[in-house]
């Protein structure tokens, strides 16, 4: 599909977030955006919600998977927010299961769900999956949507390592310079992993992602946005979030000349006068669609 196309018939990425309360879904989600405000919210039919009439919803236990979570700073996702299981049982699972299924059958598919990205903290309290998480990696029908678990604070590992290392007589400079790399060791053998890539499991997710010290300010969502465009299989999906996303330009740049430019090339001419040959524009306009905030001008000698 090319890049004008694309863009009209396929305007915003789509991404459902899952996770239980305080998993840290809207700070990872503020970092992809780029921002430090909270998302606009709309209904299914696009009508905007009050915040106060949201919050009032919040407080009586009502939550609508349907609304469209949107922040100003990056309109070119939507976000869709589920709060996890352990509020709703078995009701709060069907409705999920529900939406993903009817989502993935959309025949727009800039209506699909595209991505899901699901939140387990590993704080003190939520080291171990509930039996809703269990139920979801065994039971959702994601189909072929792709789906990617976020350990969310995964820095409070760091302290059971820390105290490892000290208790060995590691200086304390050293040992906090050892602790991420020794907490992933540690994860990497852990029971969160063999029960989440158990051969018995019916619904394994694509890949995990760590994710430490998304709270500060200078947080890194970097490996979240690499890793969410290597599952995405369909190429149409890959350029629309790699265009989307605005925190890795060099990854716009990598597949840019992954998929678009090393297609066109013969290798046996310039790089440059393959290019700008007469005919060839079409390749300029395919490596734009990756840069859709950036403007190209030919030059007169270059006109398409």
């Amino acid at each position: 599909m090319d890049p004008p196309t694309l863009r009209k018939f396929f305007e915003r990425f789509r991404i459902l977030i899952i996770g239980r309360a305080n998993a840290g879904k809207t700070t990872i989600l503020q970092r992809v955006c780029k921002t430090q405000e909270d998302p606009d919210i709309y209904d299914s039919a696009g009508k905007k919600i009050d915040p106060a009439v949201l919050m009032a919803s919040r407080e009586r236990g009502v939550h609508d998977i349907e609304n469209e979570m949107v922040f100003r700073s990056n309109p070119g996702f939507i976000f869709h927010d589920s709060r996890g299981f352990e509020a709703g049982g078995h009701s709060e699972f069907d409705k999920v299961n529900d939406f993903i299924v009817r989502r993935s059958q959309e025949k727009r598919l800039s209506d699909r769900i595209h991505v899901i990205w699901y939140c387990i903290p590993m704080d003190e309290d939520g080291r171990s999956f509930t039996n809703g998480e269990v139920k979801f990696f065994s039971q959702c029908g994601t189909g072929s949507i792709p789906v990617i678990v976020l350990f969310t604070k995964f820095d409070a590992l760091y302290d059971d390592e820390f105290a490892e290392l000290i208790s060995q007589g590691v200086s304390r400079k050293d040992a906090e310079a050892l602790v991420p790399q020794r907490a992933k060791e540690a994860f990497a053998n852990g029971p969160q992993l063999k029960l989440l890539y158990n051969r018995h499991n019916q619904r394994p997710p694509r890949c995990h992602i760590c994710l430490p010290d998304m709270d500060k300010d200078d947080a890194d969502c970097g490996p979240l946005i690499e890793r969410t465009a290597e599952v995405l299989d369909d190429d149409t999906l890959k350029q629309m979030f790699v265009s989307t996303q605005r925190t890795n330009v060099e990854l716009c740049m990598r597949y840019a000349v992954e998929l678009s430019l090393a297609k066109h090339l013969d290798f046996t001419q310039t790089i440059s006068s393959r290019i700008f040959g007469k005919s060839d524009c079409q390749i300029i306009e395919n490596l734009g669609g990756w840069f859709p905030r950036a403007s190209v001008r030919f030059t007169s000698d270059h006109l398409c």
